[in-house]
């Protein structure tokens, strides 16, 4: 009987590339983590400023006009920075990375960066519901294309290679959330078609930079939250519920989104590349009613999710009212400003309307008596996931990238139970992935200019 040598079987030492990629992976990720990292400070502090600017506004009426005038001004420069490169920076950028990557679309990497970069910090510091998130992503796939085109000399195999580092390395940056980054590349990008090679080194660069956004913001998670009571079996028939009603307003997000060109296309006397006059002038009431809702929202979270919110939610019925109303602010005003051709993402928007409808459906239950007062947090928690899951058709992102965020994986089976109803009920009546949708829309404009939008100029 022949013996087979383990030689046979293993393959031979030292002749595997994937060493190569992974440093190269790390390359991509550490300039990618540096670059997110400064984005997210300026706005961070930015945010913390609109907190002191707006409540001194409402007590100082007459500075809401040179307020305005400013806005004006910023809005006329937004638009100079990103109407040469328009259709490659304008919102998240994630349906235009996969347009290159599947050869669709030629894009410069070094013009969209920087108007990316600079785009992005003017259209989100001012408060617009516009996320982090995507931005993060293109700014890392342009690093990732950089280094392949400059530096790397590479075809279009390790081009795709480093697009595909750079997006992971993106996403970790922007959440901290370095597994999630890698499966968001897998589940939503590659499509489960993800070779050893491109998944290893994508990892490699999310870790990467998801260590150079420590020595920024230290280890804690972004969304910090301590839940220690656990949703008792005896009510998981309110996560069904729960699911169901996500599933069916995360289809309600999806058309509503890709209806907004077709919208914003009515805006003929503004050219396209200065349509954020609209939401930047309509953030400043916004603002003046509430200015902790304004962008993304990290904070509006943690203030939605704080004790003393909470125990006004619950104690007092009107509140159930006031909560409503944030989340038709929140659901409104996130699709004008995306749908303005703004540098500016949707993962953070979508979270944050997951965790409004939520904290919605748990403070209903709270006042009807089927629900303690003690699962609120568990209940946003886990409808931030399902909303997610359900938009995006990446369930498995959506609960990792929850778990890390919040920084505790102890109540995994309640967010996979709503997260999976979620995604059923949305599949069911007819969903897509949201960037698959939206880079479909964009290329139908792209190759048919005159169709339903009007003219649109691309120029590269």
């Amino acid at each position: 009987m022949h013996q087979v040598k383990v030689s046979d079987i293993l393959h031979k030492p030292f002749t595997s590339d994937h060493i190569l990629y992974v440093f190269k992976g790390i390359l991509v990720g550490l300039v990618t983590g540096l670059v997110v990292s400064v984005f997210r400070l300026i706005i961070d502090k930015t945010m913390k400023g609109l907190y002191f600017i707006y409540p001194y506004m409402a007590d100082h009426p007459h500075v809401i006009v040179w307020y305005v005038l400013a806005t004006i001004i910023l809005c006329i420069i937004l638009g100079f920075v990103i109407r040469s490169q328009l259709f490659y920076v304008k919102g998240s950028g994630v349906p235009q990375i996969e347009a290159v990557m599947d050869n669709e679309i030629e894009m410069k990497w070094w013009p969209a960066l920087w108007r990316k970069f600079v785009g992005g910090l003017l259209a989100i510091c001012p408060g617009l519901f516009l996320g982090r998130e995507g931005p993060c992503i293109q700014m890392g796939a342009c690093i990732g294309q950089g280094f392949s085109e400059e530096l790397f000399h590479g075809g279009d195999k390790e081009r795709n290679i480093m697009l595909a580092c750079g997006i992971a390395a993106g996403l970790s940056a922007a959440f901290s959330a370095p597994l999630a980054g890698a499966l968001f590349l897998v589940e939503e990008i590659t499509l489960g078609f993800a070779t050893s090679v491109v998944w290893l080194s994508a990892l490699a660069a999310a870790v990467a930079s998801d260590l150079v956004t420590i020595l920024f913001f230290g280890l804690t998670p972004s969304l910090h939250f301590i839940y220690d009571y656990s949703v008792p079996v005896k009510d998981y028939w309110q996560l069904i519920i729960l699911g169901i009603i996500l599933g069916f307003f995360g289809y309600l997000y999806q058309v509503v989104i890709l209806s907004l060109p077709r919208w914003y296309g009515k805006l003929k006397f503004i050219p396209q590349a200065w349509h954020s006059i609209v939401p930047l002038l309509l953030v400043i009431p916004i603002g003046l009613f509430y200015a902790k809702i304004l962008g993304g929202s990290h904070d509006f979270i943690l203030d939605l999710t704080s004790n003393h919110f909470i125990d006004y939610i619950t104690g007092h019925l009107p509140a159930v009212g006031f909560v409503f109303l944030l989340l038709v602010i929140r659901f409104v005003f996130s699709m004008i400003s995306y749908g303005a051709s703004t540098p500016g993402g949707i993962f953070m928007p979508i979270l944050v309307l997951g965790a409004t409808s939520g904290a919605l459906y748990a403070s209903i239950m709270i006042r009807m008596g089927f629900l303690k007062e003690g699962y609120f947090l568990n209940i946003v928690i886990y409808a931030m996931a399902a909303y997610f899951g359900a938009i995006e058709k990446a369930p498995f992102t959506a609960v990792v990238l929850i778990s890390e965020m919040v920084g505790s994986i102890k109540h995994m089976m309640p967010l996979l139970i709503v997260t999976l109803i979620a995604y059923v009920i949305n599949d069911w009546l007819g969903g897509r992935p949201i960037y698959a949708a939206l880079k479909d829309e964009m290329m139908d404009s792209f190759n048919h200019p005159h169709k339903k939008h009007g003219k649109n100029v691309v120029r590269s």
